[in-house]
């Protein structure tokens, strides 16, 4: 656990495929209950500036079955909403708290968190990237299929933060990775060339695909991936985004296309009837359940090798 301590986790970019391996290992092992995390006496602060539900309560969760606490800082109730700098914020949250998990608009609030804060520092999602999430769709990938190297994980719907993270989280395990998009709505390129980029570092063998053709993605894909077509703060486009994303639909015609063995994930919320239709959605091939309590998993066991140091009880 050595190569975590005390490390941050703003995007996935800044990880290894070794310690990748190692961190869903370790997940697994806690889901399983073959090992317990220790974290008494440690303190997690929650600073969202956006709505969650899955990433706040699983990461209370998973403090509180670990025996640590949570301290939610709520941003309306705290200066920072009165125009308190960000770099005297997290100079004085680091004086309280073990560890931070923020959830915010821009990355580079993020940055200034982790450049001024001593402790570790977890983006909990931001406009370009939602990694907490990448990992336990990684755990739930792995569950199902025994293996991550050389699987197709294709995503249709929004080049967004979620598209982003799983980029990153397939060239670093070897998965190849097709983003089926409208055309203005593509991944960031210079993330997909930063995948790329890993994927030969590493020598995963990993390939990343960018096309404007759905069903050609879907076709033998062993995962079908989808996501909200409006993230939170485009609500004001979703009406005129709506006819563009139609033909991404993640529908039971698209099921059809990819390997028999196929499983369907969805980061939720979902939005039945638009970007996954509710026949999918509950449909045998869908481990979205498993996805949202992996969330946990992976998160108790990335803030253990956080906070190096704490036993791991057998």
């Amino acid at each position: 656990m050595s190569e975590w301590v005390g490390r941050d986790l703003l995007t996935l970019a800044e990880v290894s495929a070794t310690e990748i391996a190692e961190l869903l290992a370790t997940a697994l092992a806690l889901k399983h209950r073959h090992i317990q995390a220790n974290l008494s006496g440690r303190i997690l602060g929650l600073l969202f500036r956006k709505a969650s539900t899955r990433t706040r309560v699983s990461f209370t969760a998973a403090m509180a079955q670990c025996g640590g606490t949570v301290i939610d800082l709520l941003p309306d109730v705290m200066q920072v909403s009165r125009g308190e700098p960000i770099e005297d914020t997290a100079r004085v949250l680091d004086r309280y708290v073990d560890v931070l998990a923020i959830r915010t608009f821009a990355q580079s609030e993020l940055e200034t968190f982790a450049h001024y804060a001593r402790i570790p520092v977890i983006n909990a999602l931001t406009d370009q990237f939602h990694p907490c999430q990448a990992l336990a769709d990684l755990l739930t990938i792995q569950e199902h299929w025994g293996s991550l190297k050389g699987l197709t994980l294709t995503y249709c719907g929004d080049g967004n933060n979620v598209a982003h993270s799983l980029i990153l989280a397939a060239a670093l395990t070897g998965m190849h990775m097709r983003v089926a998009t409208p055309p203005d709505f593509a991944p960031d390129p210079k993330v997909v060339t930063r995948a790329q980029a890993l994927a030969a570092q590493f020598h995963t063998g990993a390939q990343i695909q960018i096309t404007s053709d759905p069903r050609a993605a879907a076709a033998g894909s062993q995962v079908l991936y989808t996501d909200v077509w409006a993230s939170m703060g485009q609500e004001a486009q979703a009406q005129d985004r709506y006819p563009k994303f139609v033909p991404y639909q993640l529908n039971q015609a698209l099921v059809e296309l990819a390997d028999p063995q196929a499983i369907v994930l969805h980061c939720l919320p979902a939005h039945r009837g638009e970007e996954i239709t509710a026949e999918v959605l509950e449909g045998p091939q869908s481990r979205v359940w498993d996805q949202a309590e992996n969330r946990l998993h992976v998160q108790k066991a990335l803030i253990a090798h956080l906070l190096g140091g704490i036993p791991l009880r057998q």
